[in-house]
């Protein structure tokens, strides 16, 4: 059975919203950012933070940011936040174990013990700690921040034993002020922009070349009906795009235009770059399981299986 695939001679979904890493592209924002918090965690600063609105690339960065710290010098691991309802002992915890702490305490002041004691181990070792933490925007209580303000206070007299970094939603502002003394220490923060039109144009045609496209199926004004009506968001634009390929492989078309992206953009309720975060919030709290305050008790043992599952990242 033919396929767009085999239509547009493509190895691969070029616009999958899976974050594959070879299809990474390192816009320039995307390169400074990357950048920025290499340097911070080079130094272990403490406490950076990345924040951008929703699929604007944060969760790729965080992977690719994991990538890129050599084993040989970090102790490092990805922790994905998916429920707001966590405690501060589960957390402390799931950080314990991602940095190598064998059968955790239950009790707090033995598992912070424990993992003191391991992050010296790596203090020791020559290498460093660092934990990113994507969709810290879920880290929603004080009593969390507090937790966090206390691991970055366990130091050596030359430098803190843990680095972190914030990967998340600019509500990430508003619960750090939950701990002053937590916000005065960040040490660094970036914020990631939507795409201009032409990295819109280059992370298309980067994704296509990618995914073996002998040619561009887009005409230039689709291009720019495809920026206008993502608003530059890099998870728009695939969904644009995917869309886009299947219509024109359904009706037989090997150019794509602009009247077709617009129809698609019209099928999916984008309004562009008018369209606020408000309006897109309902899909990340459709997505991202209950918020605070909410009246379903958090099940913490089925939070540690789905992370199980996924895999040290």
């Amino acid at each position: 059975m033919t396929t767009y695939l085999d239509y547009f001679e493509l190895t691969q979904e070029p616009f999958s919203n899976a974050p594959v890493s070879r299809f990474y592209y390192n816009s320039a924002q995307h390169s400074q950012a990357l950048t920025r918090l290499m340097h911070s965690v080079s130094y272990m600063k403490g406490l950076s933070i990345l924040i951008g609105d929703i699929g604007a690339g944060k969760t790729t960065l965080a992977r690719r940011m994991l990538d890129s710290l050599p084993e040989s010098e970090y102790e490092a691991a990805l922790l994905v936040i998916i429920h707001s309802g966590i405690t501060a002992n589960w957390l402390l915890r799931r950080i314990a174990l991602q940095l190598g702490v064998e059968n955790p305490a239950q009790e707090k002041l033995a598992l912070l013990s424990q993992l003191y004691q391991r992050l010296l181990q790596i203090y020791e070792s020559g290498k460093k700690a660092v934990v990113l933490i994507d969709e810290a925007q879920m880290l929603e209580t004080r009593e969390l921040m507090e937790e966090f303000r206390g691991l970055l206070n366990l130091e050596v007299p030359e430098r803190k034993l843990i680095s972190f970094v914030f990967f998340g939603l600019p509500d990430i502002e508003k619960n750090l002020k939950l701990d002053p003394p937590l916000a005065q220490r960040v040490a660094l923060r970036y914020k990631l922009e939507p795409f201009t039109s032409e990295s819109t144009e280059a992370y298309i045609k980067h994704r296509l070349r990618l995914a073996g496209s002998p040619r561009l199926p887009f005409t230039a004004e689709a291009l720019v009906a495809v920026h206008q009506r993502s608003g530059g968001t890099p998870r728009v634009i695939n969904s644009i795009c995917d869309n886009a390929l299947f219509e024109a492989f359904l009706a037989r078309e090997q150019l794509i235009g602009d009247k077709l992206i617009h129809r698609i953009a019209d099928n999916l309720g984008l309004q562009g770059s008018t369209q606020t975060e408000s309006q897109q919030k309902p899909a990340l709290a459709a997505n991202g399981g209950s918020r605070a305050g909410g009246s379903a008790k958090v099940d913490l043992a089925e939070i540690d299986r789905y992370l199980e599952g996924l895999g040290k990242l």
